[in-house]
C-alpha cells in the first residue's frame, strides 16, 4: 500500500521548487493531487505531466492572499470527494530586497511579503480545518525556514512572516489536536529553487551560503519533499505543533 493511497491532497505555491516535487513525490504514493498557484500555466503543465504518468492531479488558481479563491477552491474540491485530508501551505515569497535594512525597508513590501507567507497560512488553514473536522481528522503542513528559527542580517519581512508561521502553527496544533488535525511546520535551510534563482547566481552569495552550512552544499527539493511526505502520511500521527528543521545543520551551530 502507498503512504498517501486516496488522501486528498492540496498543495500551495505547488507550480515549481519544492511545491512542484512534492506534487509529484504525493502521486506516486497515489494521492489526489490538487495543484494550486498563480502561474498558471506552469501549474497546468505539470498536472498534466502527472496524468500522462499514470497520477491523479488537478490544478486550480489560487492566489492565497485571496479569501475568496480559498473557499472556492477547497469548497470545490470537497464538493468532489467529501473531505480534505492534507494541505500543505507551500506558497511564499522571498521577502524583496534583501540588502536593505529595516531603517529603508518599504511598507508596501512588508505588507506584500507577511500577506503572502504568513496571512496565506493562516487562510488555507482556516478553511482546510473546516473540512478536516468533518471528516475526523487530517494534517497541514506548513513550510516556514530556518530564518523563522533564526535572525538574519537581511530581509527582515522574509523572518517575521516565517517566524509567524512557526508560532501559529504551534497555537493551531493545540486548538485542533482533539479534532484530530495535526499541524506541523517544516524549515528548509538553503535550497537551491527558482524563487532563489535571483539570489543564488551571485556566486559569492552562493558559496557564502554554502560555508553556513556545516554539510557544505546547498540543499535540493528532494531534500525537503520527503519530509513533508512524512508529515502527510500516517507514518507521523504522534506529531503535531513540531519544526521539522532541513538544513544541513546551519540551526545546530
Amino acid at each position: 500500500m502507498k503512504r498517501l493511497q486516496n488522501k486528498v491532497t492540496i498543495i500551495t505555491g505547488a507550480s515549481s521548487g519544492i511545491g512542484a516535487a512534492t506534487a509529484r513525490l504525493f502521486a506516486d504514493e497515489e494521492a489526489n493531487v490538487y495543484l494550486c498557484d498563480i502561474q498558471d500555466e506552469m501549474g497546468e503543465e505539470l498536472a498534466t505531466e502527472i496524468v500522462k504518468s499514470g497520477g491523479k492531479a488537478n490544478y486550480f488558481h489560487l492566489d492565497v492572499r485571496n479569501e475568496d479563491e480559498w473557499t472556492s477552491v477547497l469548497n470545490e474540491i470537497a464538493k468532489i470527494h467529501g473531505r480534505i485530508d492534507v494541505l500543505v501551505n507551500n506558497a511564499g515569497i522571498g521577502g524583496g530586497p534583501v540588502h536593505l535594512k529595516v531603517e529603508n525597508y518599504p511598507v508596501d513590501q512588508w505588507d506584500k511579503t507577511i500577506a503572502i507567507n504568513a496571512t496565506g497560512v493562516f487562510l488555507g488553514t482556516k478553511y482546510a480545518a473546516r473540512f478536516m473536522k468533518q471528516a475526523g481528522g487530517g494534517s497541514i503542513i506548513n513550510i516556514s525556514s530556518v530564518y523563522g528559527l533564526v535572525g538574519v542580517h537581511r530581509g527582515a519581512s522574509y523572518s517575521a512572516s516565517k517566524g509567524a508561521v512557526r508560532i501559529f502553527t504551534k497555537a493551531a496544533a493545540v486548538q485542533y489536536s482533539k479534532d484530530r488535525i495535526r499541524v506541523n511546520s517544516v524549515h528548509p535551510g538553503f535550497i537551491d529553487t527558482p524563487q532563489a534563482s535571483g539570489l543564488l547566481s551571485d556566486e559569492k552569495v552562493r558559496q557564502e551560503l554554502i560555508s553556513l552550512t556545516p554539510v557544505g552544499r546547498l540543499g535540493t527539493v528532494d531534500d525537503i519533499k520527503y519530509g513533508i511526505l512524512y508529515l502527510a502520511s500516517d507514518e507521523s500521527s504522534y506529531m503535531t505543533g513540531s519544526e521539522f528543521v532541513i538544513d544541513g545543520g546551519i540551526t545546530a551551530r
